[in-house]
């Protein structure tokens, strides 16, 4: 990783991420946006979207750029020492235009079926997370437990001996974990797991004018901010704690 420069790294670091988005709230689209052929297609699909829009980056990335793909796992490696500081600002700010390019990329292919939705949630869905309970406290405990067990995980995934001389698989392993995640998970919120992913679909779905958009819930949006990060600094601390 180190062998490339920070531009190349925070290139991909946006492309990655906007994968992550196509991929990821492309299959929430498909399932949730009216007259598409996946309409109701059900959870096991966009688990599935989201394990491969994690997946198919890290294996792109993984060598380049680490594929982090993510503010909070970013924060908390440069919080373990893990990351310097002088890089977070540039990988936060290319993994936010990362998710909000690869949103603008869903919006632009899936515009006639926005069109024909008249739900409010199933499009503001097919942006951010929802708390399905419609309370604040539950979607964080929901976006804490799962973060943590994401960037623990992850951690222990890639630093595993098992792993030490074949990284492309536990980068491949990833892609599982955050399939098993939302599967497990995704009923309460989402999830998020991931500030980028959140946030900047979220500021798009404030500014482009869709039909029956409704409200974009900006009294929600700090939850799957504030809870990624705090599970992100507290998950890979644990990690070097215990095994690091």
């Amino acid at each position: 990783m180190t062998d490339y420069s920070l531009w190349t790294r925070v290139v991909a670091e946006f492309i990655g991420t906007a994968i992550l988005i196509v991929l990821g709230n492309g299959s929430v689209a498909n399932v949730h946006l009216k007259g598409s052929k996946g309409y109701r297609g059900g959870w096991s699909l966009i688990a599935m979207g989201y394990g491969f829009g994690v997946m198919i980056p890290a294996m792109m990335f993984g060598g380049i750029s680490g594929n982090h793909i993510n503010p909070a796992f970013t924060l908390g490696l440069a919080v373990s020492g893990l990351f310097p500081w002088s890089e977070v600002a540039p990988y936060i700010a290319a993994q936010m235009l990362g998710a909000m390019a690869g949103q603008l990329a869903i919006v632009a292919t899936h515009k006639p079926y926005y069109d024909l939705t008249t739900d409010p949630d199933d499009i503001l869905g097919t942006f951010s997370t929802i708390n399905a309970a419609r309370s604040r406290a539950n979607g964080f405990a929901n976006e804490l437990v799962g973060s943590f067990v994401l960037f623990f995980c992850a951690m222990a995934i890639v630093k595993s001996p098992f792993a030490a001389h074949e990284p492309a698989v536990a980068h491949m392993t990833l892609g599982f974990l955050v399939w098993a995640l939302v599967a497990g998970l995704g009923g309460p919120t989402g999830p998020a797991l991931n500030p980028a992913r959140d946030l900047g679909p979220r500021i798009l779905h404030q500014v482009l004018r869709l039909q029956h958009k409704g409200s974009s819930d900006w009294s929600y949006a700090w939850v799957p901010v504030v809870a990624p990060i705090l599970a992100g600094v507290a998950g890979v601390a644990a990690w070097k704690l215990l095994f690091g």
